[in-house]
């Protein structure tokens, strides 16, 4: 498995061309090899793709528009050509389709045939979950609608909002073996006496059990885990994403 970063971290320093070549840099020169192109300014793909390669940053998944997913899909994959990623990611499921059951299975039907269009251009749409997910609709998680009834879709599981969620994030990664080449890794720190008790944290210095997230990511199949931290609380989030690389290099030795 090869670990990789999620741009969404840094997403407030790739609002723009220059600035989104310098944040690559950054990733390279801290040791990412792998990104995943999500949160960033309205920058051409071919620029995207020219800076990526310029610093020997390979994209593999991206988080995209849902909307442009659905009605422009033949858009989206010349564009994941020329950024030479295979993934297309749903980042959440637009709140329309959460309603109840029928509105979930509606969003099945809408997303279907872009996913059919996808796996004919040699691509994978992806969905990553956060915890509502995992509220249970007519006595079934959101969750299991997806997996049950929508085979061409694949996951990207975050370990943070499956916990947040009240799940097991390795139990989940085990349950969808062969559908989850790409994962999130964030971890989950509780504190204490805090407004908010939920905050995301650098890997590996958080509460997760993470040898069993490693083990289950292995059993799984996973490809790449990409390191996420939507926030860093006033924390530089490359030093976020730096030290989370390292916990990981270090855990992998």
């Amino acid at each position: 498995m090869k670990f990789g970063a999620q741009v969404y971290t840094i997403r407030n320093f790739c609002k723009t061309p220059e600035d989104f070549a310098v944040s690559m840099k950054k990733l390279a020169d801290i040791g990412y090899e792998y990104v995943q192109i999500s949160g960033i300014g309205p920058i051409p793909a071919q620029e995207v793709a020219d800076i990526c390669k310029a610093n020997n940053l390979k994209i593999i998944l991206t988080h995209t528009n849902p909307t442009k997913i659905k009605d422009d899909t033949a858009t989206v994959i010349a564009e994941h050509k020329i950024m030479g990623a295979t993934y297309v990611g749903i980042g959440a499921m637009p709140g329309d389709y959460r309603k109840d059951a029928d509105a979930v299975r509606q969003f099945i039907t809408d997303f279907t045939p872009a996913a059919k269009m996808l796996e004919d251009a040699g691509m994978k749409l992806m969905y990553h979950n956060h915890d509502f997910e995992f509220e249970k609709i007519e006595g079934k998680l959101l969750l299991d609608y997806l997996v049950d009834e929508f085979p061409q879709i694949g996951f990207t599981i975050d370990t943070y909002w499956v916990q947040a969620g009240g799940a097991d994030p390795a139990a989940w990664l085990e349950k969808l073996a062969g559908r989850i080449d790409t994962i999130h890794y964030k971890d989950f720190v509780w504190r204490r006496g805090a407004e908010d008790k939920r905050y995301m944290g650098v890997v590996m210095e958080g509460n997760l059990n993470w040898p069993a997230i490693f083990a289950a990511s292995q059993k799984a199949g996973a490809k790449y885990a990409f390191v996420e931290q939507d926030n860093c609380y006033g924390e530089d989030p490359f030093d976020c994403l730096t030290r989370s690389l390292n916990n990981l290099k270090e855990a992998f030795k």
